[in-house]
């Protein structure tokens, strides 16, 4: 009984120049890709893309007879053959299962414990599933992968700690006011990373967004995107009364705020906390503004030592994340090897069963015995049986058997001869 093996095949940002995961992303869709991949005769298959990689996993019983196929198929024309093995990685069964597990838990990726690459898996299983393209083992693989995630979620810390400047920003206006959702927002200016704290304190189910800018169209068309209102820098004043956070990032040569523009409007605030965070380079805001009570200002610099800090404490959790996925890991390929140990044993047990039932019924079948004395014959020959197969049964439950190596599983099959072997016979 061959066993099937699993074998993964990708390019990624680690191993991959941008111009040649362009050439080989699904730029048509799972639904073709998946449809031409029927042609390549693998047993189960599966394709993940993303931005950042594109993988295959695949199950075969031959993995030098279909690795070049699989190549061919993931590279094409697009890239000369004499450089797939340099821009690819190339996986088998236990080394296949621990990257898969690695990508599922954020291991892999960019930033390290983003929580996007899990849906995405989940999408290209999705296509795979309704397809008909994975089967039994893929299905328990891919479906181990979502688990593994989330035990590495719920067990460490790994996504806890914000590794952006905008997301960084998030994270310290969480801990000034808590929650965040009965607070209001102005962004001054149209820079990028503001764009993105606010899309972060849009998540936080912030109250509303005002924007500011010198272009007063431009301020309409980036409140629009956030559902909320637009303003002109002269009305900033009356904008601070009532807001909580301000957002800067404009631009501007020169200071947008001072602190002698902000301290008497803390008074009609009636010193409500007001946070500030100015992502500008050069600073739109002036350094001063810390020294007013209940006003916290943070800039870039400060929100890059938050992020460092934090990616250290990712790096951290990343050790235990690590331990997680080398265990479950050792699990599934338990399991894998099982799947060819198992009907291995049940058919000894059922070939040494069926010849001692039969003996028996046609040595009793000469035999006049009472009830009581064929059930003595039956148990003795039972017995025997039991005890002929408790070496060959022990043999194949050992360690030796579990490594994979499947040429021990053969030998005894043939010795027994269970591959020919006719259960009506």
């Amino acid at each position: 009984m061959s066993k099937k093996h699993i074998s993964l095949i990708g390019v990624n940002h680690k191993s991959t120049p941008l111009e040649v995961r362009e050439k080989v992303a699904l730029t048509n869709g799972y639904e073709e890709t998946l449809n031409r991949l029927r042609d390549e005769e693998a047993h189960e298959y599966y394709v993940l893309s993303t931005c950042n990689r594109v993988e295959l996993i695949w199950v075969s019983e031959d993995t030098a007879e279909s690795t070049p196929r699989m190549l061919r198929f993931l590279f094409g024309d697009a890239v000369a053959s004499a450089d797939w093995d340099g821009y690819s990685y190339i996986y088998h069964d236990q080394e296949a299962v621990a990257h898969l597990f690695k990508v599922s838990a954020s291991l892999d990726s960019m930033v390290v414990g983003e929580a996007q690459i899990l849906g995405q898996i989940k999408e290209a299983y999705r296509y795979a599933s309704q397809y008909g393209c994975t089967g039994p083992l893929l299905n328990k693989l891919l479906h181990k992968s979502f688990s593994v995630a989330k035990r590495v979620r719920s067990e460490t810390g790994i996504g806890s700690a914000a590794v952006s400047i905008s997301s960084a920003a998030v994270e310290l206006a969480k801990k000034i006011f808590g929650n965040l959702g009965d607070k209001k927002v102005l962004l001054i200016g149209a820079g990028e990373m503001a764009e993105l704290a606010a899309e972060h304190l849009l998540g936080q189910g912030v109250e509303g967004i005002t924007v500011a800018n010198r272009t007063l169209s431009r301020a309409v068309a980036l409140a629009k995107r956030f559902n909320g209102s637009a303003c002109s820098l002269e009305e900033l004043a009356e904008q601070i009364e009532t807001v909580d956070i301000i957002v800067s990032s404009t631009g501007s040569s020169e200071l947008i705020l001072r602190s002698d523009d902000v301290r008497p409007l803390m008074k009609v605030r009636k010193n409500r906390p007001l946070f500030f965070i100015d992502i500008a380079v050069p600073r739109d805001l002036d350094p001063e503004l810390n020294e007013i009570e209940n006003v916290f200002l943070y800039d870039i610099d400060d929100l890059s030592q938050v992020v460092q800090m934090n990616r250290s404490e990712r790096e951290k959790e990343a050790v235990k994340a690590e331990r997680i996925v080398e265990e479950e890991t050792l699990k599934f390929a338990q399991w894998q090897d099982g799947l060819t140990i198992t009907p291995t044993i049940s058919a000894l047990r059922k070939k040494a069963d069926r010849i001692c039932s039969s003996e028996v019924s046609r040595t009793l079948a000469r035999m006049d015995l009472s009830d009581s004395e064929r059930q003595k014959v039956e148990k003795l020959a039972q017995s025997i049986t039991a005890k002929m197969l408790h070496d060959p049964l022990q043999f194949l439950k050992s360690e030796s058997c579990r490594k994979g190596d499947d040429s021990k599983i053969d030998m005894v099959r043939t010795v027994f001869g269970l591959e020919n072997d006719d259960p009506d016979n």
